[in-house]
């Protein structure tokens, strides 16, 4: 069933009155009020304490008291609906991330809903118009929440999948010990804000630290990678058995293509690849992002392979086209982005009284990083509703951005609400122009995207090194 007959059917049905995501024509989810009957399931976030990142007792914050959250798995159309209730002793959200979700549904706390108070349970309900690999985290305390361990999956299955034998989740991430094998603590440090963000020294996949996943061999692995860190950058490798990419950021990709080389994934980025287990023996999954490298996991692979022919390469889902934004037309805006230690400028004002200011509410509590980086030359702190939004488009317009890097450092910059068609880098041409949610800049890099503004709302773009962004590289748009 194609997405739009699947929306058609549940937007017709008599059951669901009141469901969002449900628009009167066009392609882009609108909010509703919610329906009266109970939610689905209720997903809860909550203080524990667990086996993970090589701790036998490590006190994570956790939903549903696992480290990372339980993976979500629907269809294409259908609709998620989930309450979250907050056991925590800090306010929380949950943003479905690269989910073209209802606006009233984005989890961005005072911009697009109130903070869920602990002890709170807030309702999250729309329909799901896209197939892909998907994640959750909180966008209140990110930078904190997200390290303590609050993250999870969702899977949301093509309507005509390629065929595999597996179909895997790896949700890889870094922590930060203390000399007590805790989480340290020292969020919003100026050096991690400044700098690369918070790097963590032990690496996992699905919390553990280099796990190993058994295949028999002649078996066929759909892996689904998610980069849940708050801001290492992933260059993987797994050497060994013939791979490809059929997917990023949930959106497939017109062919797959061989993944023979490393395959850079930023925070926030997630990625699809099909692996074939054609030979017995011990293979190893490494990052080679900047100096060294480190095992992330191992596949192991059993039995001897069946006779013939090697198996075709894999053949992506069909997706259905997303509106193609028309460049003629088109709103063009830059976003220039600055600051951050050992750049070109581009450092917000921080007046004297401000940081005063700043000192008092620490002493009293609050957990809160400088303002050292910039979009258009403005800090993105505090309550998101307390800015004006960088520009505002009518719904239905293409909007193109013009991404300029002037720092030292990388920025994986992820737009709320919609994909984005990557059109160029460095002011060449893309002959590939893929959707993405989530595009990867290098230092002193440009690139230049597009997309039609049909979602509307208030909507976040900002960097997803998630103390960069608590620093102040974000910014909000209105679509209208």
């Amino acid at each position: 069933m194609h997405r739009r007959h699947a929306l058609a059917a549940i937007c017709s049905g008599a059951a669901l009155p009141l469901l969002p995501g449900c628009a009167a024509s066009g392609s882009a989810p609108t909010a509703t009020a919610p329906a009266a009957a109970p939610a689905g399931r209720v997903l809860r976030a909550g203080v524990h304490t667990t086996a993970a990142a090589g701790q036998a007792q490590l006190p994570v914050w956790a939903y549903d008291g696992q480290t990372p959250g339980p993976v979500l798995r629907l269809r294409r159309g259908e609709v998620l609906d989930l309450a979250l209730h907050n056991a925590l002793p800090d306010p929380t959200t949950i943003h479905w991330h690269g989910v073209r979700v209802p606006n009233a549904m984005d989890g961005v706390p005072h911009l697009t809903q109130p903070p869920v108070a602990p002890g709170e349970t807030f309702r999250y309900r729309f329909a799901l118009p896209d197939a892909g690999t998907y994640w959750y985290h909180p966008h209140w305390g990110t930078p904190e929440q997200v390290e303590r361990g609050l993250a999870g999956a969702l899977v949301v299955e093509d309507d005509a999948p390629p065929p595999v034998d597996r179909d895997e989740v790896w949700l890889l991430d870094d922590w930060r010990l203390d000399g007590h094998g805790r989480i340290a603590e020292d969020f919003y440090g100026f050096h991690d804000v400044s700098h690369a963000g918070r790097l963590g020294q032990r690496l996992t996949v699905n919390g553990q630290v280099e796990p190993t996943l058994a295949l028999q061999a002649g078996q066929r692995l759909r892996l689904r990678l998610v980069n849940a860190a708050n801001a290492r950058i992933f260059a993987l490798e797994l050497a060994g058995l013939p791979a490809w990419l059929i997917a990023r950021d949930g959106m497939p990709a017109e062919e797959a293509v061989a993944w023979d080389g490393p395959l850079l994934l930023g925070p926030g980025m997630r990625a699809d690849l099909i692996v074939d287990a054609a030979q017995a023996g011990r293979f190893t999954l490494r990052d080679r992002f900047g100096r060294g490298e480190r095992v992330l996991a191992h596949v192991t692979v059993d039995g001897t392979p069946p006779g013939g022919a090697a198996r075709p390469a894999p053949r992506p889902a069909t997706h259905d086209p997303l509106p193609a934004p028309a460049l003629a037309d088109a709103l063009a805006q830059p976003l220039v982005f600055g600051g951050g230690m050992m750049g070109m400028g581009g450092w917000p004002d921080d007046p004297l009284t401000e940081r005063a200011a700043r000192k008092q509410r620490r002493l009293g509590g609050s957990r809160e990083a400088d303002p050292v980086w910039s979009v258009n030359g403005h800090a993105h702190m505090g309550r998101h509703d307390a800015h004006p939004p960088l520009f505002r488009v009518p719904r239905g317009r293409t909007v193109r951005l013009q991404m300029a890097n002037r720092t030292a450092w990388w920025h994986p910059i992820h737009v709320h609400g919609h994909h984005v068609k990557l059109l160029s880098r460095n002011g060449q041409a893309l002959s590939v122009q893929p959707w993405r949610d989530t595009v990867l800049l290098s230092p002193r890099d440009t690139a230049e995207v597009a997309f039609v503004a049909d979602n509307p709302g208030r909507w976040l773009v900002h960097c997803h090194v998630l103390e960069h962004h608590a620093g102040g590289m974000g910014a909000m748009f209105e679509v209208t």
